[in-house]
């Protein structure tokens, strides 16, 4: 039986890129049987908005993801109780790092810069060491997924696919037997 992990997605409004990254971590949660859950907020939101229809149509260009109910997701402004939720908050930018550091003690040890993660995480250490690593780091803008808002459609599509790529070195990763 595997160990269950709690996500938490961060991104500015919680109406594109958290979103995105939290379909995709829920569709290869189920298609490799792990136990994740998964939350999504943004740390400016506008409470209740429903994702862009360019996230929408961004996520459906991406066949692996499978079938979601996308239009029930509301955006969500992240709160001490996610915060606390979480096992590891994986963010967008790097000032998405440093909004949860300013505002939640108990968040920084397990927030972490997704692109940074990815790159900077020691391969010989179980899941819950690398995000501690990771997350004394200092944040750096270099690793930042870039906002599509205000983007055309190509500019979405493009976020989607890097992010879905990013999405599956985050799963290798994660070693669910380290997760005990």
């Amino acid at each position: 039986m595997t160990s269950s992990i709690k996500i938490m997605t961060l991104c500015t409004g919680n109406v594109a890129r958290s979103v995105m990254l939290g379909y995709m971590f829920t569709s290869l949660a189920e298609a490799n049987g792990l136990d994740w859950s998964i939350r999504t907020a943004g740390t400016h939101v506008i409470e209740g908005s429903a994702m862009s229809a360019r996230t929408r149509d961004a996520l459906l260009t991406l066949p692996d993801l499978g079938e979601h109910r996308y239009g029930s997701h509301r955006s969500h402004q992240i709160t001490a109780q996610d915060v606390s939720w979480a096992d590891v908050i994986v963010t967008a930018e790097a000032s998405h790092v440093n909004f949860v550091r300013a505002n939640f003690d108990d968040g920084v040890e397990k927030t972490v810069l997704l692109g940074q993660f990815l790159l900077e995480a020691p391969l010989d250490a179980p899941f819950f060491e690398q995000v501690r690593v990771v997350a004394e780091l200092v944040p750096e803008e270099d690793f930042d997924v870039i906002d599509p808002a205000g983007g055309n459609q190509d500019v979405y599509d493009a976020c989607a696919t890097q992010l879905w790529a990013m999405a599956l070195v985050f799963l290798t990763l994660v070693d669910s037997e380290d997760l005990v």
